[in-house]
């Protein structure tokens, strides 16, 4: 715990990592948090910061911020394969942790990372920024009520379109390794990653040893090395399966979903919204509840101002981990025959394409992912025609 305000370097402020500087902000101006410094290659955006530009420091890289800018916390929202060396110089710092999904391109990496912060006795939250929603909680307290019977299996839906420019838009796009090494970037381990981590953490498999084994099949549409069109079962100890449906090559983007598949009823969780339905025999309509979620950043305020519980440690990922470990180990992805993908050109009027340029569409690639995760089974076991 310190006694001045947590003093927060954020690293990576464009994108997604825009959203972190906007979160700061909000601390800082109900009295929580101190934005002290950002970090980034390219220029800083004058309207970013707003009204605390002036007592904020600016640097190109995180190293230079980590080492000079006399932080408590440090934000991480850069490149994966950066993800564990700068860590480590936070943790050496003294420095607590913030890190972007997925936590380490490896489950070595992810091994000394969670080391590093014991270590270092600092804090390493992950930021699978789902896992704070109360959401996962009274899902896990329908189950264990008994509102669904026994369950079957769990499932991650995720059916997004991504356009031909996201796979060229950085050097690791796409990519399963660069310059030697490993990136594991694709639809399974990085846009589409909350959806499995929240599946996981709803059937309470969060650590590395209640994953018993992962049964990939992994697809590609564009012309990249990862996998863009997949599904997967993940064997659970002493507890249902999960089976995940993840693409990037769907003809618009639908809401993702954790589903629970049980002998008596069936739970739709949607993790965005942190809308929980529950659809009972017979019912015509779901029973329906919102929950409140609670922010990563500011969770991490909160443990170190006043020592409030972490939501996501990074230990509480190794399952993630055992998934991302079995994509980067396992064959590149399939390419998907021509006559199964069809090029779409944008049309932003219509708000079912993507506005930045042509995607690619897999061929019944909803129906097929929602089988997966209704049955319980890949794309090649239940016989997609362009499965292997």
């Amino acid at each position: 715990m310190t006694t001045r305000l947590p003093r927060v370097g954020i690293a990576g402020i464009h994108g997604h990592g825009a959203s972190h500087v906007r979160t700061a902000l909000e601390l800082v101006r109900d009295g929580r948090a101190e934005l002290a410094a950002v970090a980034d290659p390219r220029p800083t955006e004058a309207d970013l910061l707003g009204g605390a530009a002036a007592g904020v420091a600016v640097f190109t890289g995180a190293e230079a911020m980590i080492a000079e800018a006399d932080l408590d916390i440090v934000v991480l929202s850069t490149p994966m394969h950066t993800h564990l060396p700068l860590s480590r110089a936070a943790l050496d710092a003294g420095v607590h942790v913030l890190l972007e999904k997925p936590p380490t391109p490896t489950l070595a990496d992810f091994r000394e990372l969670v080391a590093a912060g014991l270590a270092a006795d600092r804090a390493v939250q992950i930021g699978f920024q789902s896992l704070g929603s109360a959401g996962i909680a009274a899902v896990r307290d329908l189950v264990a009520a008994g509102a669904v019977g026994e369950v079957r299996h769990y499932g991650a839906l995720g059916t997004w379109l991504r356009s031909e420019a996201y796979w060229t838009r950085a050097a690791w796009a796409g990519r399963r390794t660069l310059d030697g090494l490993p990136v594991v970037d694709g639809a399974v381990t990085n846009p589409l990653a909350h959806a499995t981590a929240t599946a996981l953490a709803i059937a309470g498999a969060t650590g590395e040893s209640d994953v018993s084994a992962v049964r990939l099949d992994l697809y590609r549409a564009n012309d990249i090395e990862a996998d863009d069109t997949s599904s997967l079962v993940v064997e659970l100890v002493d507890r249902p399966p999960v089976a995940a449906a993840l693409s990037l090559t769907a003809p618009r983007r639908s809401e993702p979903a954790v589903t629970v598949e049980g002998t008596a009823g069936r739970i739709v969780y949607w993790y965005t919204l942190d809308l929980v339905q529950l659809f009972e025999p017979g019912a015509a309509i779901p029973i329906t509840s919102v929950h409140a979620r609670t922010g990563l950043l500011a969770n991490l305020v909160d443990h170190v101002a006043a020592g409030a519980p972490l939501l996501v440690p990074a230990a509480s990922t190794g399952g993630f981990m055992r998934v991302l470990e079995a994509v980067r180990m396992a064959p590149a992805p399939t390419p998907i025959a021509a006559e199964y993908v069809a090029r779409v050109d944008s049309d932003a009027g219509t708000g079912a394409v993507a506005p930045d340029g042509p995607h690619r569409v897999v061929d019944g690639i909803e129906a097929w992912s929602e089988r997966v995760v209704r049955e319980g089974r890949t794309f090649a076991e239940l016989g997609a025609p362009w499965a292997r």
